[in-house]
């Protein structure tokens, strides 16, 4: 069973993310990601991208629909540690305040898989996802 522990620092990184995602902070965004990060994101590349040279490029067009008013804030993080992996799963608020006012229960889904090295965790995959509704 994983300590208290990892399961601490893993929401602390989590939490720091969010955080940086919802200031614009680009360097607090991939601070804590391994070199090779996979991420599969709401908007194309529909193959994801690969390696935080990538990661990193995705950022600012994010950046810019936040400072147009969008919320960004993370409401629920589950978290499953081992000794050197773990996952957490995370629901957000994320959206314009119209989008928020049409669906107040509407959640950015994350997953989140971590790998202990040099005894710190890393972010090793990100998934982001809205559930989408089938057509009527």
């Amino acid at each position: 069973m994983a300590s208290m522990s990892n399961e601490s620092e893993i929401r602390e990184l989590v939490e720091r993310w969010a955080l940086a995602v919802e200031s614009g902070d680009l360097d607090g965004v991939i601070a804590g990601h391994t070199d090779d990060v996979v991420m599969f994101d709401v908007p194309a590349p529909h193959a994801g991208v690969r390696g935080i040279g990538a990661y990193r490029d995705t950022w600012p067009p994010f950046f810019r629909f936040i400072d147009s008013g969008a919320v960004f804030k993370l409401d629920s993080v589950a978290i499953t540690a081992g000794d050197d992996v773990a996952f957490a799963e995370a629901l957000l608020v994320c959206g314009t305040e119209e989008e928020q006012a049409e669906d107040p229960d509407r959640r950015l889904r994350l997953t989140f898989g971590f790998v202990r090295e040099d005894d710190r965790w890393l972010i090793a995959h990100e998934h982001h996802s809205f559930a989408v509704d089938p057509p009527a």
